[in-house]
């Protein structure tokens, strides 16, 4: 009934599409197996893409060739580019999406992919053979063989909603949990442990008074996430809402604390750290007086509203009263309540940093199995995991991308070094070399990775290079274009900078933080129309590389610096449990973790700088 896949992808959320997408477009065949077809890459929670170091994700993904970006500027109705008053390296773009629409994209882009086949049923387990993965089992025991597999479960394993005392079983609300998957893998030898998420009520966008409330447009002039031209930036947006809660909403949700399973016991999962529970805040931090509450449409058309900020597993009759106690929601009408899931995970430091897994061969992990949390977070891994997969059934060396490569080779990184005990997601301050891994340079830096590997078009590649080539000339014209005294001291005083006593260089006012090219286009009507010829994303290119010299100087000093440790391996079998001069914690952790590198070893949290030149000495360096 089936041929032998290439890929096998166990699961259709983001993870999954990023994963099913990219080995195909690589030449693998793929077989996509979700258990419902209609839920493909399903915006579970938020209808958004992106934020605070999410979004240089998308960017790098869609820089690598993957679609999540493409997908969000199909279906966005709303573009802000977050940390604008910061430096570029802080500049985060995000969208809300319509969920619908999103899903449909999905879908569409990857029934138009070729080389990807379609299965709807539970998977309920691997085939494995001599101790290697070569395919899954389906609920109605049909057996499809594969040379790869990547599990992209996300809250399905053996899922369990609360809702209050309530609780049944579930990976998403009106949805199944998946079984079976989870007790073979500790069967044969894998750690699985619990965690858990939350989602707030959604509720009828007719009966809310947003005249009550502040309104939160998108930006005046709206970017999108691809590099691409084949979409556009959006020319109408729809406008979000903030409120706050308040005493009476925070006591009305204390009375059914004693209800809640988040503090009588009956959840045992950690939940995520940066996305707390509304019960979960008012209890940490009682002494606040009220709460942001972000008023998010689903889309374009539907009524349907997302209420970020209220995320709740407390009884339906409590999180409906306490609503209705919020500044305008007097009138609210709940079209489904909040709740928490727990769902199985396992700890990624049994992953290579392939994702693959270190048990069982050819069996690859990816997304929220990985103890991660996020739409952004799971799709990177997906990218990766269905790019190596590929990668491993053509024969051909791994993709492996370093921390100072990008964001995504930062978060593998982090998953399989330290490890996770809380949901993970990314945060500009996880990356040291963050002035580089901005999210206007991501194509710069990944684009001739992507196309090398056959995911990233001609085209795409083309748009790079012209781009790295117009930058590099117009930040040497700006070194020769030079400015009088008389021509721009009385601008310079007006925007209150030095003044100048003798001609000066275009780049080296630019170095000044009160001018940007901006500023400085309308003191010379030949700059000003020499400028019009260069796109806006060239000429921001050039204005950052020229304003940040000095530090992306140091940064690649420092990166120099870490690449002999980084490009120093490890051999797979290499025995730490022998090496008796070892610390007994720093044996252990190596023995784990199996670091690939020395500069993955230096990472791990209780190796020590001795554990290290030890086993450099044992490696003959």
């Amino acid at each position: 009934m089936f041929p032998k896949y290439d890929v096998i992808v166990v699961g259709a959320g983001h993870a999954g599409c990023e994963a099913a997408h990219a080995a195909a477009k690589m030449g693998s065949s793929v077989l996509l197996c979700t258990m419902n077809m209609n839920t493909i890459a399903q915006m579970s929670c938020n209808p958004a893409m992106g934020g605070v170091a999410k979004g240089q994700i998308i960017r790098e993904i869609d820089a690598l060739g993957g679609l999540s970006g493409i997908i969000s500027d199909r279906s966005m109705i709303q573009f802000r580019m977050l940390n604008r008053s910061k430096g570029p390296a802080m500049w985060s773009p995000r969208t809300q999406n319509d969920r619908m629409r999103f899903a449909e994209e999905w879908r569409l882009a990857l029934e138009y992919t070729p080389n990807v086949d379609f299965w709807q049923e539970m998977i309920t387990g691997l085939l494995v053979k001599n101790g290697v993965v070569c395919g899954v089992r389906t609920g109605i025991g049909i057996e499809i063989e594969s040379k790869t597999v990547v599990l992209t479960n996300g809250t399905f394993l053996n899922g369990i909603i609360h809702i209050g005392e309530k609780q049944f079983g579930g990976g998403r609300t009106g949805e199944g949990a998946a079984k079976g998957i989870t007790e073979q893998l500790v069967a044969l030898g894998l750690e699985a442990g619990r965690m858990k998420t939350g989602t707030p009520p959604r509720v009828d966008g007719r009966s809310l008074d947003y005249s009550k409330m502040e309104e939160q447009r998108g930006d005046e002039k709206p970017e999108k996430f691809s590099y691409l031209d084949s979409t556009s930036p959006l020319q109408t947006q729809k406008s979000c809402w903030i409120t706050y809660t308040n005493k009476e909403v925070h006591q009305t949700l204390e009375t059914g604390f004693d209800r809640s399973p988040m503090f009588n016991g009956r959840i045992q999962g950690l939940g995520p750290r940066y996305c707390p529970s509304i019960e979960d805040k008012i209890n940490r931090f009682a002494e606040r007086e009220r709460h942001q509450i972000f008023v998010e449409p689903e889309g374009w058309n539907t009524v349907e509203i997302y209420v970020n900020g209220f995320s709740t597993s407390l009884p339906e009759d409590v999180q409906y009263a306490a609503l209705r106690k919020i500044v305008g929601f007097e009138q609210a009408k709940m079209f489904r309540p909040g709740y928490a899931i727990e769902y199985d995970f396992f700890p990624p430091t049994q992953l290579k940093l392939t994702l693959e897994t270190l048990a069982l061969p050819n069996l690859y992990f990816a997304g929220q199995i990985n103890g991660t949390t996020g739409y952004e977070e799971a799709a990177c891994q997906g990218l990766m995991a269905g790019i190596n997969a590929s990668l491993r059934v053509q024969e051909k060396e791994p993709l492996i991308l370093k921390r100072s490569e990008a964001y995504i080779g930062v978060l593998i990184d982090d998953l399989i070094t330290k490890g996770t005990e809380e949901p993970y997601r990314m945060f500009t301050s996880r990356a040291e070399f963050r002035l580089s891994l901005r999210q206007d340079n991501a194509d710069l830096r990944l684009t001739a990775i992507g196309h090398a590997l056959g995911l990233a078009s001609t085209d795409r590649f083309d748009k790079m290079v012209s781009k790295k080539t117009e930058t590099a000339k117009l930040v040497n014209d700006l070194k020769q274009k030079k400015f009088s005294p008389d021509a721009i001291n009385p601008e310079l005083e007006r925007l209150e900078t030095a003044t100048i006593t003798e001609k000066i260089s275009a780049e080296k006012l630019l170095k000044r933080p009160q001018l940007g090219i901006k500023e400085l286009a309308p003191l010379s009507d030949e700059l000003a129309e020499y400028l019009t010829k260069y796109p806006t994303e060239v000429i921001e290119q050039a204005e950052i590389q020229i304003k940040y010299e000095s530090y992306l100087e140091k940064e690649q000093l420092m990166v120099e610096k870490l690449a002999n440790m980084e490009d120093f391996k490890i051999p797979p079998s290499f025995d730490y449990v022998g090496i008796t001069a070892l610390s007994n914690e720093g044996r252990q952790k190596l023995h784990k973790i199996r670091p690939e590198t020395l500069g993955q070893a230096s990472r791990i949290s209780g190796v020590s700088p001795a554990d290290l030149s030890i086993v450099t000495v044992y490696l003959g360096r």
